[in-house]
């Protein structure tokens, strides 16, 4: 019987797990290995840090959900992966494995800027629910005592949506609650314009983010690099400085300690077209934890970003891998990662399309309706009802 192990209790972990059981049944013993005791829809965190959301509405808990389908949940901090051993070293216990997919996802790196983060620094962030929760507690303070807003994403970001999310909401909810002529919004990115997205952009997205912050009266600071932040100013390298009474900022990422060595200088993990290491061969990567090089170098760096549909994607894709080497059927054939996202645009949404995620492109698309609003809440909710279920196999 193969050992079976898995990093990460997101998109990519919880799909891999939950496929791995339906394709090999009882050919395989899998271990799902997280420090986290729940899963969170990541997609929902900019909508808990608005206060429109709960935790208790965007979670599920791993160990209900994983021991039904005969799959190990372990609690636990991974430390470290021993390649050569096949062996996952832990804050409790060593675990070897046959095969290892990790789907960690990121560090977030915020002491790459001085000043940035909730913890040490003085900027909000929306990328874990215990963020979510926090910045949900500063923007109330805020709307008693509001100010300049500065919200965006610094140098070597691979995620740009939440900020864009976040701008939108703010906007709208500023605008409900009619003090949005109280509030000046500056977007600020390291993106070379607004609708890039770290893949290029999408088909018109430069000209549409471009009208639709026009519309909203943000204000827009593109091909920025920051050099601090400071209790109230931002400071960009070109010497600007932007006074703020909030921020909210999406920080670079890197590779998980654990992993980080075997993968690039900054920790993501190289992987051929079934996501499986370049070099260990009984190892995969999915998600934010692979390595995906930029389609062209910007003036400040950015990086590609991996949105939960493109990690279930390749979850599958790796899954399917592991199982024809073990039981000896035709693997699966490389095909180039696409993505479909919908963004939330405070009271409405956009959906975005590129196939492949990288140019040139079959197809590339961002149109903005409020039927993808619903369309997006919809999504929320089913994909939540699967996992609980464990129906990784529906679309």
């Amino acid at each position: 019987m193969a050992k079976i192990a898995i990093l990460g209790g997101s998109f990519g972990g919880l799909t891999s797990a939950f496929e791995l059981r339906r394709l090999l049944g009882r050919n395989a013993d899998i271990t799902l290995i997280c420090d986290q005791k729940q899963f969170v829809f990541i997609p929902s965190l900019p909508w808990v840090a608005m206060g429109w959301r709960k935790a208790e509405n965007i979670t599920l808990p791993l160990k209900e959900i994983l021991v039904p389908k005969n799959i190990k949940f372990l609690q636990t901090t991974a430390l470290s992966v021993e390649p050569e051993k096949s062996t996952v070293i832990t804050s409790t216990d060593e675990l070897h494995y046959d095969y290892l997919i990790i789907a960690t996802g990121p560090y977030l790196s915020f002491e790459e800027v001085p000043g940035l983060g909730p913890e040490k620094g003085y900027t909000e962030c929306i990328f874990t629910l215990e963020q979510a929760e926090k910045a949900n507690k500063s923007w109330n303070k805020f709307l008693d005592n509001p100010g300049t807003a500065v919200i965006g994403s610094v140098q070597g970001v691979s995620c740009f949506g939440p900020p864009y999310e976040y701008a939108f909401e703010i906007d709208a909810e500023l605008r409900r609650r009619k003090i949005r002529h109280k509030v000046p919004i500056i977007f600020i990115t390291s993106e070379p314009y607004i609708g890039h997205f770290g893949i290029g952009g999408l088909g018109k997205s430069k000209r549409i983010m471009e009208d639709e912050f026009a519309n909203r009266d943000i204000k827009v600071l593109a091909n920025q690099a920051i050099e601090e932040f400071t209790p109230d100013e931002v400071r960009l390298k070109d010497g600007t400085k932007l006074p703020y009474k909030m921020g909210m900022f999406a920080p670079p990422f890197k590779g998980v300690l654990a992993v980080s060595p075997l993968g690039n200088p900054r920790g993501f993990i190289p992987v051929d077209g079934k996501y499986r290491h370049t070099k260990y061969k009984n190892i995969f990567a999915v998600g934010v934890a692979m390595a995906i090089a930029p389609p062209e170098q910007t003036p400040v760096p950015t990086g590609v970003p991996k949105t939960g549909y493109m990690t279930v994607k390749m979850a599958k894709t790796a899954v399917e891998a592991i199982a024809s080497d073990i039981t000896g059927k035709t693997p699966p054939v490389d095909i180039p990662i696409d993505v479909v996202c919908l963004m939330d645009m405070g009271n409405t949404a956009a959906i975005m399309k590129a196939k492949p995620v990288l140019p040139p492109r079959q197809e590339s698309e961002l149109k903005e309706s409020i039927i993808y609003r619903w369309m997006k809440i919809g999504f929320e909710r089913y994909f939540l009802w699967k996992m609980k279920h464990g129906l990784s196999n529906f679309p």
